[in-house]
């Protein structure tokens, strides 16, 4: 299937590792031109550099901080120059997980903003310096990477984010649709990226099993049997970044594998 993204242009927050790492590859990979954004520079080059190896592509390391309204408006005006245009949006940057205070009791105001800020916050700061964009263009497309701690107790900021991101999604899709600019949300479950093989060793060393063994757990969590990797949340951001996705709006796409049994309609 043409995807039509080629000489498309897209900004990837959150784009120098893991699940953004990967959407920039993948969408790169579809003739795309991608500005990723992060703090780290010389993160972001590396990753700059590795995919325009892969692909050929070139691709634009912004640095940026997606807790502060200015240089998230820096930044935009920076892609925008680079790119030309930005036509997507994939905001992806948050602290993975949801933070590191799971248990009610132990959250506080500082713990709560900071995530909320980070997340909930930029991604909506992002929207509204691109939007105005895109709806001169009277197209757009904005993908919004949630989580499927939106749908499951364990983490109770990393519930209360990402439903807040899913029904910010809903109503931004109202308002932009009309604009030609679909809005959706992705929900991953738990994703394979860099920092998995570490947690692996970590756990497999505190219950005495193998690494295969404690990977084969995880799997057994969805019902496809295994972890959801990067590349596999990837494949679904770029369709609903390309023009065929012109149906999808305002809805979540759980990426989990099946995860869950609740039923959702």
């Amino acid at each position: 299937m043409d995807l039509e993204l080629n000489s498309k242009t897209a900004i990837v927050t959150g784009g120098s590792r893991g699940i953004g790492k990967a959407i920039a590859l993948q969408l790169a990979s579809e003739g795309v031109k991608v500005a990723i954004i992060a703090r780290n520079i010389e993160q972001l080059q590396n990753t700059a550099t590795e995919i325009n190896d892969k692909t050929g592509q070139k691709i634009f390391p912004i640095q940026a901080d997606m807790s502060n309204k200015d240089s998230i408006a820096s930044m935009v005006t920076q892609a925008n120059n680079e790119l030309g245009s930005v036509d997507i949006l994939v905001n992806n940057a948050a602290v993975p997980g949801g933070g590191a205070t799971p248990h009610f009791s132990s959250i506080t105001t500082d713990d709560f903003w900071a995530d909320m800020n980070l997340k909930v916050l930029g991604y909506l700061r992002c929207i509204q310096y691109v939007a105005p964009l895109m709806k001169e263009r009277k197209w757009g497309r904005i993908i919004n990477i949630s989580g499927l701690a939106a749908r499951n107790v364990g983490t109770t900021i990393g519930s209360m984010r990402n439903v807040s991101v899913a029904a910010m999604t809903k109503n931004l899709a109202h308002e932009l649709g009309p604009h030609g600019i679909n809005v959706t949300v992705v929900h991953p479950g738990l994703t394979y990226t860099e920092r998995v093989p570490d947690l692996l060793k970590s756990i497999s060393e505190k219950q005495g099993k193998t690494i295969e063994e404690v990977e084969a757990s995880f799997g057994r969590g969805n019902t496809i049997q295994k972890i959801i990797t990067a590349e596999e949340v990837a494949y679904v951001v770029a369709f609903l970044a390309s023009p065929k996705s012109i149906s999808i709006n305002g809805d979540a796409i759980a990426v989990g594998g099946g995860v869950g049994s609740g039923i959702y309609y």
